[in-house]
């Protein structure tokens, strides 16, 4: 029987980040399903544009992806996204996946990283692992220090609630001096930054909470545009640093990731 682990990322343009991210999460995945041929495709149309234009790298959508499988003759497949949220993009995903199921004798799709209660207390601890100086669980020196104020994309999607109940677990969970935002959705940066005016701390250290780094922490989150969130928060008195990582990189994070791949057969 011909088995396949297809990976399906929204994708990024970053080559770095993407090789430090989404090739992690793959690479530790595959690691765990050496019976399996490793697959990857993206939901963005546009990063898939760019890829193709400026590259020259052709990246399947996750409809490509599973024809390939098909006409190939795999019949046992795993589809684990590394989508945050259950929102636009995973819908798009298993939209597109949904042509393609009496196609295979044995499929299963993963969750999203935020799915179950459990999920969003695994993510907290996995985040604060990365930066122990700043939890305020363990490091006491740290309360009213220092905050940490992560980035989300946020959505449109009725799934943008995730993320205010993330910054909800991180704070019922002790680290008090954690924030949760988002570019395009709720909490916005304003009113990340009252809340932070409120903890009064005397840094501010901003990292993204996204699979990858790419456009978002690079320009938005820590760009000297002056409506970037590092120039926002440094024009509101406080001493500014950023943490350019992906939180596909964290260990933490890709193991939860692997839980949901168990999970779904």
């Amino acid at each position: 029987m011909k088995k396949a682990l297809l990976v399906v990322s929204f994708g990024t343009s970053h080559k770095e980040t993407r090789d430090k991210t989404i090739g992690a999460i793959e690479q530790f995945l595959s690691n765990a399903y050496p019976d399996r041929e490793l697959r990857r495709a993206f939901t963005s149309g546009m990063i898939m544009k760019v890829l193709k234009k400026r590259d020259n790298i052709h990246i399947d959508n996750v409809s490509e992806a599973m024809e390939k499988l098909v006409e190939e003759g795999f019949q046992d497949v795993i589809v684990q996204p590394t989508h945050i949220i259950n929102g636009e993009e995973y819908d798009k995903m298993a939209e597109q996946i949904e042509p393609f199921v009496t196609s295979f004798d044995n499929i299963c799709v993963g969750k999203a990283l935020l799915t179950s209660s459990e999920d969003y207390e695994e993510v907290c601890k996995a985040i604060m692992e990365e930066v122990p100086e700043l939890d305020t669980t363990k490091n006491k020196s740290a309360k009213g220090e220092t905050a940490l104020v992560l980035m989300g994309h946020g959505t449109g999607h009725f799934a943008d609630s995730a993320y205010t109940a993330l910054d909800y677990r991180f704070k019922a969970l002790g680290y008090e001096n954690v924030f949760v935002g988002t570019v395009e959705g709720y909490p916005e940066l304003d009113l990340i930054v009252e809340k932070v005016k409120e903890y009064a701390p005397k840094r501010v250290v901003l990292m993204p909470f996204m699979v990858v780094a790419g456009d978002h922490a690079v320009n938005d989150m820590a760009g000297e545009e002056e409506d970037s969130w590092k120039n926002t928060f440094e024009n509101s008195g406080f001493e500014v640093s950023c943490i350019l990582r992906g939180i596909g990189e964290f260990q933490g994070i890709q193991q939860i990731y692997l839980k949901h791949t168990v999970d779904c057969q």
